[in-house]
């Protein structure tokens, strides 16, 4: 009827999973993180949760509570209940909840609920009817590029001596 195999005998068997040490993964340059081996679900913040300082990750992130500092991830969802006070940085946010700060995304999803103060630098942008936003709009092609858009340089003048001839340039 039934046979069983003794533990023993020889067969395929699954090798246990080895560490990795943190130093031989491949690092994002961009974030300073290890790259992600596979896809997982997002992150969640909690909205009991109140963060002082930065987030990074590759990963995707969900966040209800408060944040008083920058995020940069791959995908961003900011809750109905969430705060955050600081920079944006992701491939795709979705705002449901409050931003002050800046937002920079190739893909920008404002909701009905959302409530942006600041600028919003995107590639593609949606603002639902009902979403505050006070602030700026700039479509970039690479809105993620790590250098900010620079600001046009006031014209340089130069006072001529008095003993020089004010039609000439300086």
């Amino acid at each position: 009827m039934f046979s069983k195999s003794r533990v023993t005998e020889p067969g395929p068997r699954s090798q246990p999973r080895q560490y990795e040490p943190e130093s031989s993964r491949p690092m994002d340059s961009t974030y300073d993180v290890p790259a992600p081996t596979h896809r997982t679900g997002p992150s969640l913040l909690s909205a009991d949760l109140t963060v002082k300082g930065d987030i990074r990750t590759q990963g995707d992130v969900q966040i209800e509570g408060n944040i008083e500092g920058d995020v940069r991830a791959n995908q961003l969802t900011v809750g109905e209940s969430a705060t955050i006070r600081g920079e944006i940085v992701a491939e795709e946010v979705i705002v449901n909840g409050r931003v002050v700060g800046r937002v920079r995304g190739l893909k920008v999803r404002l909701s009905a609920t959302a409530r942006v103060e600041g600028d919003i630098v995107h590639k593609t942008i949606a603002i639902e009817s009902g979403a505050h936003f006070e602030g700026s709009v700039q479509r970039q092609e690479d809105p993620l590029g790590q250098g900010h858009t620079p600001k046009l340089a006031a014209p340089s003048c130069a006072m001529a001596d008095e003993d020089e001839d004010i039609g000439h340039a300086v």
